[in-house]
């Protein structure tokens, strides 16, 4: 007797989407423009925690345990340091305390006041504003302690932690580009659209410059172009700028996780009325025009 057929196999979901589905159920009090800070703000905070971590082993392994408090030691190496109280170890362990918000705070304030390259760029007192419930941001703070975890479980290629983090954010930004609709083109552009230009232009070498840069998506997809093929990301010099605050932080949270060295100016500004590079010379200008908002012009 003929066996009945079985129902096809759902599709395996991808490691992004499984955390984002995660993620997602948490929203609740926080509006969906504002929930992207808090998750993107966390995701960037795992992702330096690691690198720093893998560092002070590294400097226990080589015999360096007398320098392991040492910013210097960290920093020549493009690695942040972090005091214990700015190290996803401490946020995790305290992640059930009803203070866990301004415990976030009080750490990526730390994190800005040690390492001068990270001036203005991250969430000032964000978490404590948007009274997030404990439980909620507690299981937030899990799941995002889960994302080798869940990468290994949907049979990821191997990638480096780096790599990994930089998936996970670069989906998320389009996630929430895609659920703001037309708003979420001021900080994101497609990706098909961004490869495309990345793909004519052939940025191998020289200054790329990005005047209205969003969420960095430009100085992302030019420094994959030159690692497909072959070439140094160090002869290239990135630099941009955006009117929009928080979209800047994201971007300056972006490179750095990309381990991107980049001059986005001081601080936000509008590239028409406050031009934060007057004196360069581009060899690149690679830009997506804001379209989107009303009056630009």
């Amino acid at each position: 007797m003929a066996k009945a057929p079985t129902k096809k196999a759902k599709a395996k979901k991808g490691f992004e989407e499984t955390l984002w589905d995660t993620a997602n159920q948490l929203r609740g009090s926080v509006e969906s423009s504002e929930y992207k800070h808090v998750v993107l703000s966390l995701v960037f905070l795992k992702f330096i925690s690691d690198k720093f971590e893998a560092r002070r082993k590294k400097m226990i392994a080589d015999g360096q345990a007398d320098f392991l408090e040492m910013e210097v030691f960290y920093q020549q190496d493009n690695i942040f340091y972090l005091p214990e109280e700015a190290r996803w170890s401490f946020i995790k362990q305290n992640a059930k305390q009803d203070d866990i918000a301004v415990r976030i705070d009080t750490a990526l304030s730390t994190i800005e006041k040690r390492n001068p390259t990270l001036k203005g760029a991250l969430p000032d007192n964000y978490f404590s504003r948007q009274n997030l419930e404990t439980k909620k941001l507690a299981s937030l703070i899990d799941t995002i302690d889960n994302i080798e975890t869940l990468a290994h479980e949907t049979d990821v290629e191997t990638l480096s932690k780096e790599d990994l983090v930089g998936r996970v954010y670069e989906y998320f930004l389009g996630k929430f580009a895609a659920t703001e609709g037309k708003g979420g083109g001021e900080f994101y552009t497609p990706k098909c659209v961004v490869t495309l230009l990345t793909e004519m232009l052939e940025p191998f070498q020289g200054k790329i410059y990005d005047p209205c840069c969003g969420s960095g998506g430009m100085f992302v997809q030019s420094a994959k172009f030159i690692e497909n093929h072959g070439g140094n990301i160090n002869k290239i010099s990135v630099f941009g700028q955006d009117s929009n605050p928080t979209t800047w932080k994201m971007a300056q949270m972006n490179l750095a996780i990309r381990g991107i060295e980049a001059d986005l100016g001081k601080f936000n500004a509008d590239t028409f009325f406050n031009d934060c590079h007057p004196q360069l010379k581009a060899d690149f200008i690679m830009a997506n025009p804001p379209f989107n908002l009303s009056g630009w012009g």
